[in-house]
């Protein structure tokens, strides 16, 4: 495609590095602030490259659905590839759509179902740490707390009972190398695989820790081999050994599911338990909200612990999360690059460049959100988004590439917040500010401490 259509606008930058140092430093406001002054296609320079800003849902649409064969994600997501290989995160083309057509029937809604017990069982668990409660004015890290939650229930979602001796080395040891390859994705560095081979400090804790997941990992591939694959297909693990592709025969090998594997605990962890550290903070700053989710839990479950089949009876439980999501989306920017020339909205988006939708942005797009900033969970009640595009919200991201394991997700935040929030008020501690970090994933800054109080009924 060649045309003759302008280029997105540009706000002023550097002569030299362009926006890189805005981008660097504060990009939530930069992103933000330059779709307010300037619409909703902009074009920035960060150093010698250049990135267009899409954050209109129908230019979000355009991207993941329409023209997706014109946009591939670049080499942002090559950087998790020592530690995820060629997994769904980072797989294209043809071999992604295999992986996905093998791997999307130990995902169906029916199929999760089955796991509700055991996430409402790991939850209880943290909360007994909980009483009576966290020692008198101690205050307890919640994000700390949901990182260890959501980690410990996907290493069970994953292997069942094959590693109940190793779920604190694998914990220990994925979230070392999820430390390091968080680094390595916000650094400025191109994608070089011989730099990771460098022994500095960094390398060689990644290294110690994937070979201790690959150990673990492997060794449990081998054993269910040995045993023959459906003798456990209780977990995730058993549902993808016994994946078969009716028309053609094709099945994971093992080198495929350590990195499907790899992808799970990634995508199944991080980024669960940030939307939950953010729910407790946007509770305790709305305490009209908080009184309203105690009122339908204390209807709904009369105390007992909730199942699966509660959920249909906690549709504001849905809705809090759902709002903390659109406030603060666990992945707040989703890049891709341009493989051949593109226009959107009229505007020119060269071949090379880098694209990059923020859901941040466009989950407050003034359009499409009444007064955005604010805290209002009734917006994911039914009746009140009908006329919402299904693309001003995409918390999962969407299209073909929408994630596979947003089922799994929902049903565990919303199992944990019901239970969490049955017994206890989390309160901010005076005098700490909770601010995003926007890493990967858009995290807490620090560890969100909170006191931790009984609820009184």
């Amino acid at each position: 495609m060649t045309t003759s259509a302008p280029l997105p606008p540009m706000p002023p930058g550097h002569w030299l590095w362009g926006h890189l140092l805005e981008r660097a430093n504060n990009p939530l406001g930069l992103f933000l602030n330059t779709r307010n002054r300037l619409g909703d296609v902009v074009r920035y320079r960060m150093g010698h490259m250049f990135v267009e800003q899409l954050t209109h849902p129908d230019h979000v649409k355009h991207v993941l659905a329409d023209a997706s064969a014109r946009y591939t994600k670049g080499t942002v997501f090559d950087k998790t590839r020592p530690l995820v290989g060629n997994g769904l995160l980072t797989a294209e083309g043809d071999f992604w759509k295999r992986q996905r057509r093998l791997s999307q029937p130990a995902f169906h809604k029916e199929r999760l179902t089955a796991l509700g017990e055991m996430m409402t069982r790991t939850t209880a668990e943290m909360l007994q740490t909980w009483e009576p409660p966290v020692d008198a004015g101690q205050p307890l890290p919640v994000f700390q707390e949901m990182m260890r939650l959501t980690l410990t229930v996907v290493v069970r979602a994953l292997f069942s009972t094959d590693v109940s001796e190793q779920t604190r080395e694998v914990g220990e040891a994925f979230t070392t190398a999820l430390s390091v390859t968080n680094e390595r994705i916000i650094s400025p560095l191109p994608y070089l695989p011989q730099l990771y081979r460098l022994p500095t400090r960094a390398n060689r804790a990644f290294r110690q820790a994937a070979d201790t997941l690959d150990r673990i990992v492997n060794g449990i591939i081998s054993q269910r081999r040995a045993a023959g694959a459906a003798a456990n297909t209780e977990d995730l693990l058993g549902m993808l050994m016994v994946a078969c592709d009716a028309d053609t025969g094709d099945a994971f090998d093992d080198l495929q599911l350590r990195d499907e594997v790899m992808t799970l605990l990634l995508a199944g962890h991080e980024t669960t338990a940030t939307a939950l550290a953010w729910t407790f903070h946007l509770l305790e700053q709305h305490p009209e909200v908080e009184a309203r989710l105690h009122e339908e839990v204390d209807t709904a479950l009369g105390g007992r612990v909730p199942t699966v089949e509660d959920l249909p009876k906690l549709r504001y439980v849905c809705c809090v999360f759902e709002e903390a999501m659109r406030l603060y989306p666990p992945i707040w920017a989703i890049p891709r690059v341009a493989q051949e020339e593109d226009v959107v909205d009229g505007y020119r988006i060269p071949k090379g460049d880098m694209v990059i939708l923020v859901p941040y942005v466009t989950h407050r797009h003034p359009d499409f959100w009444t007064e955005p900033e604010r805290f209002e969970p009734t917006r994911f009640l039914p009746e009140n988004g009908k006329d919402r595009p299904r693309w001003a919200y995409l918390p999962f991201g969407g299209g073909q590439r929408q994630c596979i394991g947003s089922n799994f997700a929902m049903m565990e935040a919303q199992l944990i917040l019901a239970m969490v929030v049955q017994r206890f008020r989390l309160r901010g501690v005076p005098g700490v500010a909770v601010e995003p970090e926007p890493h990967v994933s858009l995290r807490p800054r620090g560890p969100m401490p909170m006191r931790v109080e009984r609820r009184q009924r």
